[in-house]
């Protein structure tokens, strides 16, 4: 069976769905074309960045599946500088509601990153400057990044995620999508394939559920 594989660099504004039934808000029908593909996880509607879509229902299970850890990471724009402290915080792992992150690689990004201006800007505060973070997860629970940035005081104002696991956003302009390299496909492959714990489920096609993972 021939699947489907395509990298989308969501929009601000942008349900991560195909339907909203009653209102007028953005889906991805707006941008994608292609039929029965669907969001492997999910980002928050006011979050942007690399989004994987396919109908690869086996690939898209392991890779949602919360025991098979692979690397997100993500621009987070924040209120303020964070110290040092702060960022060992996010490092280590930190308590939120009823749950302890994970450790996560965390760093100050010297400069502002090659980002486009978001549509509509930030709502900045004046004499608060802002900084830049990149941030590495091995997990994506609910607005997991905004949640870990508010609890040490540094509240996330713009979030882009750029890579996950080995793809990468790369030069993907806002609205864009593309199918997958055959490089691509294979280290997709690779990445999924030692997880034998989930390798028992027939392959079929993806059918999209009510709850994914959000950041």
């Amino acid at each position: 069976m021939d699947y489907r594989y395509l990298l989308f660099n969501k929009p601000y504004d942008v349900l991560t769905q195909f339907t909203d039934v009653g209102t007028s808000r953005t889906t991805l029908k707006s941008f994608i074309p292609v039929p029965k593909v669907y969001p492997v996880g999910r980002l928050d509607r006011d979050s942007e960045g690399l989004l994987l879509l396919t109908d690869d229902g086996q690939l898209q299970h392991r890779l949602c599946h919360p025991r098979f850890g692979h690397p997100r990471t993500y621009w987070a724009q924040v209120e303020r500088i964070p110290d040092t402290d702060s960022l060992q915080r996010l490092r280590q792992g930190l308590t939120i509601r009823d749950y302890t992150t994970l450790p996560a690689e965390v760093e100050l990004l010297p400069t502002e990153p090659p980002l486009p201006p978001r549509t509509p800007p930030i709502r900045v505060r004046k004499h608060i400057p802002t900084a830049w973070l990149q941030l590495t997860l091995q997990e994506g629970k609910n607005r997991q990044v905004r949640r870990m940035t508010a609890a040490v005081g540094f509240p996330t104002l713009r979030l882009v995620r750029v890579s996950m696991g080995h793809l990468h956003l790369g030069n993907l302009q806002s609205g864009q999508w593309r199918y997958l390299s055959a490089d691509e496909r294979s280290q997709l492959d690779q990445l999924t394939k030692g997880f034998n714990g989930l390798n028992a489920r027939p392959a079929k096609r993806y059918r999209p559920r009510s709850r994914h993972r959000y950041n």
